[in-house]
């Protein structure tokens, strides 16, 4: 079978808004996809092999496992993933589903690449589809032969909506449920636990969370001719109990003016700049927040420690 790739951006114009409005708030906030450069994914994906951050050895155990009755649960159809990065899970759903086209979204091109590469050797029967784009802000899937008149079924795997605040998954979840135009959805989301693991996972002792953290700025400098010294900002991740979320950010460690496309941004000393946060979902609040997005949990699966869920969305109407 064929590997197709297509490319949809976000144009530079569009960068440069998205970063100035970030940083116009405080504290200062950027959209999480930033992060997802090819350097970036290469030290997410380095992040998920680090002994503290357990996520995903937890959910491809998770789908192995019960993969067969995923696949009996949403029937048959398009599988689309949002978000695939470069460890894709899919691959169980893929044998259990027997479906013969594949269609995944990612915000980094390489990313994207690598991943339907690995997948086309072990999944010669289908089909490949990847589109580079920015999935929160998707109003249609392509026009393409291979999708029209199909049943779709999303897959949003890991604790990626936990990148968006309570009110943005509700946007993102709703925008799913058109894309994927009355079909269901398969969502992971990671639950609450000891703040001190979730510390961990999220700042790891080799330090590649910290060095993922650091790359925005190394991108923000390649993209919007910066002058930023990264090794003038620290690395901290600190669990919100009353937000039930653990938030990443990037701390100065000095005052300074950084130049990013011709403006500068002063920072004072201790000034923090949040790179990306990880809401952590019950399944009280899960039900709440599917619901709210026009969707129903019909149906969950968890591992024992009741870590993380995978969810069967169904449009609510």
């Amino acid at each position: 079978m064929t590997i197709e790739l297509l490319d949809l951006p976000p144009a530079p114009a569009d960068l440069r808004k998205l970063v100035e409005n970030g940083l116009r708030r405080t504290p200062r906030q950027l959209p999480a996809w930033l992060l997802y450069d090819k350097e970036g994914s290469r030290l997410f994906a380095a992040i998920c092999e680090q002994p503290e951050y357990s996520l995903t050895r937890t959910e491809l155990t998770l789908l192995n496992q019960h993969a067969e009755a995923m696949a009996a649960a949403v029937g048959n159809g398009v599988m689309v993933e949002f978000g695939i990065g470069h460890a894709p899970k899919v691959s169980p759903l893929l044998k259990a589903m027997q479906t013969s086209t594949f269609v995944a979204l990612d915000i980094s091109y390489s990313a994207l690449q690598e991943a339907m590469e690995r997948l086309s050797t072990t999944h010669p029967e289908v089909s490949m589809l990847g589109v580079c784009c920015d999935h929160s802000q998707l109003d249609a899937l392509p026009d393409h032969p291979r999708l029209a008149g199909q049943p779709l079924v999303g897959f949003f795997p890991g604790s990626s909506l936990g990148n968006f605040s309570p009110d943005q998954a509700v946007t993102l979840l709703t925008r799913f449920r058109r894309l994927l135009r009355g079909g269901p959805l398969l969502l992971g989301l990671d639950q609450p636990r000891d703040p001190a693991v979730l510390e961990a996972a999220y700042d790891d002792s080799a330090g590649v969370s910290a060095a993922f953290a650091r790359n925005l700025l190394t991108r923000l400098n390649r993209d919007l001719r910066g002058d930023i010294d990264p090794t003038t900002f620290s690395y901290q991740a600190h669990w919100q109990p009353q937000a039930s979320r653990i938030e990443m950010a990037l701390v100065s460690r000095c005052d300074q003016t950084i130049q990013l496309a011709g403006r500068g941004w002063p920072f004072a000393s201790g000034d923090l700049w949040i790179t990306e946060h990880s809401v952590k979902y019950s399944p009280t609040a899960a039900a709440e927040l599917a619901q709210r997005a026009g969707w129903r949990i019909e149906q969950r699966w968890h591992d024992p420690e009741e870590h993380l869920s995978m969810h069967l969305l169904q449009p609510a109407d």
